[in-house]
């Protein structure tokens, strides 16, 4: 009685590690999602658990489990401030499941512990939905069935025997995954769903252009959208300008877009011109409505507008990622410049500099054309040791004079402010524009990635003869940051330096080829699993079903036709299994025939009455030269005709003898 209750408060071993190692694959979707207390003490208890369970110790006390409960509420509460919410709901999971830990004893405790860790896995794709996290969980879900195998086969079981039966019921099952995910009706949404609020997902653009906003972001490494060309219409490098945001006021080096937007009436623009590029752009999560595409986007996608200044503007602010179709042309119609247009875009601030209005006018002297005072600028760029810095040092919004005049160090904002100040003292309508410059091509997966630090500050001016133009200053300050790309330019300037650690490991491991290759495969498997997975809501089956032709079906055929064609599989692998299954017995005798007829060839027939032993003994005088054989076919076969229960792992030894035996002899 004593031996059945030790055995009963101790988890066995193994089946303890497996459940250890799945839970600790549960813990990545935590880190950045919750607070860092919530999986330390997670991992701690974990520890604790393999100290106290050889020793027999466990959490007993139900005044200690009270305590350790108010505890965790109260650090909940002082982290969160409420327990309302995705975040406080799965710390508080998590907490409730290190408790468990500590006092699981039990076959059934064991069992519940297995359920809690599915839990977690659920709720770790709640809190984040990448690749690399959906890798973790499954890995963190195989492992869990693995330790449950473990637990009932007992603990002296070997180690792979396990493993590879969980492989075997997750391969069993995946045709029927894969057929409900296709075929089965949804609604419009995807799989794609974003519970749990993005954190600083906003952080990489905004509506407003400072000193140091855009080169505060060149060390970051986040994605800010992929583009794909179906049509194979890819522009250079350096024409690549992602139209973000068109900012009209300013103030010196500060400058600002209008708050409330209205969309352009569909009239208020001619035929555009140029050839069209259509782009397929997937834009990561970032809590506002801001849209990216090539200029000039001549139409908006569905759910967005075009405003003025012809950039993009979702009609919801954009909390998960968000796939559109969009087309863009080189040029707009050049429509004409109203009055009330013109004015604010020609006001600069009352307290300007009088040297910066005076090298202003000095451009428009003598009524010089519009084109002619751009040059000059331009030339004024080029000539007066103006350098291009990721660290430029700290500007203020009326700091115009000290970059034009003394420093003459700045990013791609300074740059694009001044020189939008400039041709407004000179007496040319202009704006300044915030979006993204070029972007890395994937060429294993034929899109182009840019990243937060691809972020890019440039002007527009206002000609009569053709509307707006598009005026970089910062490609006649730095013209191998249009030209190269962002990261080409540091490269080539030994800008690398200016980075972190992390980033300037990425960068010189992705010079070795195989790394290179390796990363750009990632990039590709998390761009699929992003737009066909995750993105798979009821427009894309709807377009799976017509690419197949059965479009234009009810849910009714299709959840029948599922139903049915799932029925249909399961009988295959019950057929399929009963034969797999069948008397051993019978395996035994159809090789051991296989054996006799071998010998037969061979000059030693078998008589119908002789049994397997004096069979042997005839058989290897008749044949000296595979005596030896012949003696260990026929102690197996008795063995293994002879047992109550016939071990599979001699079966499949002697049927490998046999094979042999008649292949070679």
């Amino acid at each position: 009685m004593k031996i059945l209750r030790k055995q009963d408060t101790r988890i066995p071993r193994r089946p303890l590690l497996w459940l250890a190692a799945a839970l600790l694959f549960t813990l990545p979707p935590m880190f950045g999602s919750l607070p860092s207390w919530v999986p330390l003490l997670f991992l701690i208890a974990l520890a604790a658990k393999f100290w106290m369970e050889p020793k027999g110790y466990r959490l007993r006390s139900l005044v200690w489990k009270l305590v350790l409960v108010a505890l965790i509420l109260s650090l909940l509460f002082f982290s969160y401030g409420s327990l309302r919410g995705i975040e406080p709901g799965v710390s508080l999971i998590v907490m409730l499941t290190s408790v468990k830990i500590l006092e699981a004893h039990t076959a059934r405790e064991f069992h519940i512990m297995i359920m809690v860790a599915w839990v977690l896995c659920l709720c770790g794709f709640f809190l984040s939905q990448n690749l690399a996290i959906a890798l973790c969980l499954l890995i963190a879900f195989t492992l869990l069935l693995v330790a449950l195998i473990q637990f009932h086969r007992g603990s002296s079981f070997a180690f792979w025997p396990p493993v590879r039966t969980a492989g075997k019921l997750l391969a069993q099952a995946g045709p029927l995954i894969i057929l409900l995910f296709l075929f089965f009706p949804r609604l419009s949404t995807g799989f794609r769903f974003q519970i749990a609020p993005q954190r600083g997902a906003s952080a990489g653009f905004s509506d407003r252009l400072s000193p140091g906003s855009v080169s505060s972001l060149a060390n970051s490494s986040e994605v800010a959208f992929r583009a794909e060309f179906p049509d194979g219409k890819i522009p250079p490098l350096r024409a690549m300008y992602w139209r973000g945001a068109v900012m009209w006021h300013g103030e010196g080096l500060e400058w600002e877009a209008p708050k409330a937007q209205v969309a352009l009436p569909s009239t208020s623009q001619g035929p555009p011109h140029g050839q069209a590029l259509r782009q397929w752009i997937t834009i990561e999560p970032h809590d506002a409505s801001w849209m990216f595409a090539l200029d000039w986007p001549a139409n908006p996608p569905a759910g967005a507008k075009l405003v003025p200044g012809n950039y993009l503007l979702s009609n919801q602010p954009i909390h998960k990622p968000r796939r559109y179709e969009v087309v863009s042309y080189p040029e707009i119609p050049s429509n004409r410049l109203h009055s009330r247009e013109r004015e604010p875009l020609l006001q600069v601030p009352a307290d300007t500099n009088p040297a910066v209005r005076a090298l202003a006018q000095s451009w428009s002297a003598e009524k010089a054309e519009p084109r002619a005072i751009v040059n000059k600028a331009l030339e004024f760029f080029r000539t007066q040791g103006f350098r291009y810095s990721l660290s430029p040092g700290e500007y203020r919004k009326n700091d115009l004079e000290e970059f034009l005049f003394h420093r003459r160090l700045g990013f791609c904002e300074h740059y694009a402010a001044s020189f939008a100040t400039l041709m407004r003292l000179a007496g040319i309508p202009a704006r300044v524009v915030t979006g993204y410059l070029g972007g890395e091509y994937n060429e294993i997966g034929h899109f182009f990635l840019v990243r937060q630090a691809d972020a890019h500050a440039w002007c527009e001016v206002w000609f009569p003869d053709s509307g707006w133009q598009r005026i970089d200053p910062t490609a006649v300050v730095a013209p191998d940051r249009v030209n190269l790309g962002f990261n080409s330019f540091l490269e080539r300037r030994g800008g690398a330096g200016q980075l972190d650690s992390q980033s300037v490991l990425a960068r010189n491991l992705a010079r070795w080829p195989i790394f290179g290759r390796a990363r750009l495969g990632w990039q590709t498997l998390s761009y699929a699993w992003d737009t066909r997975v995750l993105s798979f809501d009821g427009d894309e089956q709807e377009s799976f079903f017509a690419s197949i032709g059965i479009a234009g079906q009810g849910p009714i055929f299709f959840i029948i036709g599922t139903l049915a064609v799932t029925i249909a599989l399961l009988a295959l692998y019950a057929g399929w299994t009963h034969l797999r299954t069948r008397p051993r017995g019978d395996r035994v005798k159809i090789v051991y025939e296989s054996f006799c007829r071998k010998t037969a060839k061979l000059g030693a027939p078998r008589d119908p009455s002789e049994g397997p032993l004096d069979f042997s003994r005839r058989a290897t005088g008749l044949l000296p030269t595979e005596s030896d054989r012949i003696r260990r076919i026929a102690k197996a076969y008795i063995a293994l005709r002879y047992a109550p229960a016939p071990d599979p792992t001699m079966l499949e030894q002697f049927a490998k003898e046999v094979n042999f035996f008649v292949r070679t002899s």
